[in-house]
């Protein structure tokens, strides 16, 4: 799949769902979950132990019903390795030009992170695709990103920490072209305790604010 295909799907779906866990046991069946609840955008995180294992797992079990990426990306390295064991994107929390010149390469969609006016310049003019807004909460939330979003409409913008059920919609009105949900979404102790069922409901009302957001703006 082509860098356009990528980018495409994650503009369609709205959503890029963070999987991270302190073990890896159970983070096919939370990407089973979240595919459940129709989020079809996902990363795993190189904070999750065995994250190689988990993203080959994770690819062949779900196939081309999901795009899977790896996210905590910070060197070359690793970037390559993650792209053969399955990942369509590279999600980074900070920005490196060697990693973006990397996607680039195999025509890999890459969203570094940024969160000043002149560092997010910085990663677009390097060849983001996307610019990761984190931690998005930090200065203002969704304000600050409509402040971004008003110099820069030209950059595709994605605020990831603080996003959750009472903030997605504010984000998404303020130019937000995708969301990167983590902890509120992919719920620690719903990992832990097994309980699919909720992240696959916490997946499906992020959905519904997606589409019922983007249909009152539209």
């Amino acid at each position: 799949m082509g860098k356009t295909e990528q980018l495409q799907r994650v503009k369609e779906s709205g959503i890029v769902a963070v999987i991270r866990a302190r073990s890896s046991e159970l983070l096919v069946d939370v990407a089973e979950a979240l595919l459940a609840g129709g989020i079809t955008v996902m990363e795993v995180t190189f904070t999750v132990p065995g994250a190689l294992r988990v993203l080959e797992r994770v690819a062949d079990k779900l196939g081309d019903r999901a795009l899977l990426g790896a996210g905590t990306v910070l060197d070359t390295e690793t970037g390559r390795a993650a792209m053969l064991a399955g990942a369509e994107f590279i999600v980074s929390p900070a920005t490196n030009v060697d990693l973006i010149r990397l996607c680039r390469r195999y025509d890999k969609a890459v969203m570094p992170g940024a969160l000043t006016p002149t560092e997010v310049v910085t990663a677009w003019e390097a060849g983001a695709d996307i610019v990761k807004i984190f931690p998005a909460d930090s200065m203002g939330g969704a304000s600050y990103l409509k402040a971004l979003h008003g110099p820069l409409p030209q950059v595709n913008l994605m605020p990831t920490g603080g996003v959750d059920l009472d903030t997605a919609a504010g984000f998404l009105r303020a130019g937000a072209f995708a969301l990167g949900i983590g902890g509120s979404l992919v719920e620690a102790k719903a990992v832990e305790a097994g309980d699919m069922g909720r992240i696959e409901t916490l997946a499906r009302q992020y959905v519904d604010i997606v589409r019922a957001t983007r249909e009152n703006d539209a």
